[in-house]
């Protein structure tokens, strides 16, 4: 599976999803993440490990407590999901710009 199938493999699930949302407000503990999301800890342990192998969030340690992970997301497969997505959307703009042209085109000649 290449890192972009596999991210968006790990996105496609709504709860993964939520954990990256809570996310994008700054690191958060695990703990917190599945009391935000209202699941058990160790369904949230399951979906963290899915989103550590595709590299989408990285644990690190809390300052205030050496025991507890504080997870955050990482930049790089989301810039490879961006990078994807505006490689299709120029595709569908230049698509979209050549459909205009050709009906402006029959629509003059229909004159």
């Amino acid at each position: 599976m290449s890192p972009l199938d596999a991210t968006l493999a790990a996105l496609a699930d709504p709860a993964r999803r939520g954990v990256v949302e809570l996310l994008r407000g700054g690191p958060r503990r695990a703990g917190d993440l599945a009391d935000a999301l209202g699941l058990t800890r160790p369904a949230m342990s399951r979906h963290l490990r899915v989103l550590r192998a595709t590299g989408l969030v990285a644990p690190g340690e809390d300052a205030a407590d050496a025991r507890a992970r504080v997870y955050a997301l990482q930049a790089e497969p989301f810039s490879a999901l961006r990078r994807w997505l505006d490689d299709i959307e120029a595709l569908w703009t230049l698509e979209l710009a050549a459909f205009k042209a050709h009906a402006e085109r029959k629509r003059r000649s229909a004159k």
